[in-house]
């Protein structure tokens, strides 16, 4: 059983990981940049709207721009993770709420 769960956390780690570099490539980036790593990410797909939204706490800047335009590019798999996240945290209910009314 346990040669079954590794590749699949294999994979998510992958995307964390892939997902980590796409936003360290933000730092200092010009418009070309942000546009291309925005594009990488949404085409990472729905399954990573868990991830952006955990990233979306704690990215400053540039990331953070570009971590709430990949959710709204993501559209309807981000509003269950962005709804969640307005729940747990006072702090984070405007921006959560704001992302969902431009889904």
């Amino acid at each position: 059983m346990q040669a079954v769960l590794n590749p699949t956390r294999t994979i998510v780690e992958d995307k964390e990981t892939k997902l980590d570099t796409l936003l360290k490539m933000l730092i200092d980036a010009d418009q070309k940049t942000k546009s291309d790593v925005e594009n990488r990410i949404v085409g990472m797909g729905d399954s990573i709207a868990n991830l952006l939204v955990d990233r979306l706490q704690n990215a400053k800047g540039t990331q953070r721009g570009v971590i709430a335009m990949s959710l709204i590019r993501l559209g309807e798999c981000s509003i269950a993770p962005l709804r969640k996240l307005a729940m747990e945290s006072r702090e984070f209910q405007w921006i959560a709420n704001y992302l969902i009314s431009e889904i």
